[in-house]
């Protein structure tokens, strides 16, 4: 016996949804590979959209009040 095991071979196809777009992924195991001229872009229009002036922190999480009081009435001394 021995201590090395072999990779599992992969059941999926790649598959480019630019190349293949009528693919169906009911009838086999697709694996999503784009190719070089379908792959999305990184970066979009809606990037620039949002834009963080001021810099938010809090010391509550949501609905940290609630747990408080439940905290305070469970374990008063």
């Amino acid at each position: 016996m021995t201590d090395y095991l072999p990779d599992t071979p992969s059941v999926a196809r790649a598959y480019c949804p630019g190349c293949e777009p009528d693919a169906d992924p009911s009838r086999e195991i697709l694996d999503v590979r784009w190719c070089e001229s379908h792959c999305p872009a990184r970066d979009g229009a809606d990037d620039a959209a949002v834009s963080a002036a001021a810099y938010l922190s809090g010391s509550a999480e949501a609905g940290g009040d609630d747990n408080r009081r439940w905290c305070e009435a469970l374990h008063r001394r």
